[in-house]
């Protein structure tokens, strides 16, 4: 392929105030980093309460928590963006849905949109990966806080969501890791984040391999640096004996 590579072009002036390239791909950046972090905090929240209701005695909660799962998980994600940005406004009071369609920008309206799509989708596989974390402990554990004279919710939030967080650090940060990858389905409701500002950048300069080059590897240091903070953060917290590795 005889193609003349030109780095230099990040340097370069975009015509807009200015900005060069490079900056583009840094708000991209930043703008990615807010919408994964606001919408995993929504997941993590929501999903932990899923996650025990899946695992409480009874019949109503469990199946509502299931239920939850079931329809998020199988609808595909680019699917339910669409509804989020396109049919939901339409169902809000007609207030909210005048405040998200006309009162604020386009680019807040595609943020708070792209952030409650992703926390929602995520919290379903969040729950599954609480309930899983809860299961795996000893219901000994459970009989003791209660004979104690715990009350039930008393040994969720002092013995089992603690430690049932401390067991499942790495499949959680795996699901962080793809809310920072599925954030890029972002792009197709213009939100500037770091693919679109990689598609802009290719349309104003026709640099299309130095373009999707950086952001690949901006997206790949990102989460690689993630995954081995998160490993540290794991054998700081690991549980002996509830943990394969480096459980002994």
């Amino acid at each position: 392929m005889n193609y003349h590579w030109d780095w230099g072009v990040f340097f370069k002036p975009t015509g807009v105030g200015s900005e060069i390239y490079l900056n583009w791909f840094i708000a991209g950046l930043e703008m990615t980093l807010g919408l994964a972090l606001a919408a995993w905090i929504i997941a993590l929240v929501l999903g932990t309460i899923l996650g025990v209701m899946r695992t409480l005695p009874g019949k109503i909660l469990p199946r509502i928590a299931g239920a939850y799962v079931d329809l998020f998980r199988n609808v595909p994600l680019l699917v339910q963006l669409f509804i989020w940005y396109y049919v939901i406004p339409d169902w809000l009071p007609e207030s909210i849905g005048n405040w998200l369609k006309q009162d604020i920008s386009p680019i807040m309206n595609a943020f708070i949109t792209v952030t409650v799509c992703l926390g929602l989708f995520t919290a379903a596989r969040v729950c599954e990966q609480v309930r899983t974390g809860i299961q795996a402990l000893p219901k000994g554990q459970t009989n003791a806080a209660l004979a104690l004279g715990l009350s039930l919710p008393q040994v969720y939030r002092n013995v089992v969501v603690p430690q049932a967080f401390r067991i499942i650090i790495p499949p959680l940060t795996s699901e962080f890791l793809n809310i920072i990858k599925n954030s890029s389905v972002a792009s197709l409701v213009a939100l500037p984040e770091l693919l679109a500002q990689t598609k802009q950048t290719v349309d104003f300069t026709a640099n299309q391999f130095e373009a999707y080059t950086v952001g690949t590897l901006i997206y790949f240091v990102v989460n690689i640096g993630l995954m081995l903070f998160m490993r540290w953060v794991e054998k700081r917290l690991r549980v002996p004996g509830l943990i394969a590795l480096g459980g002994k």
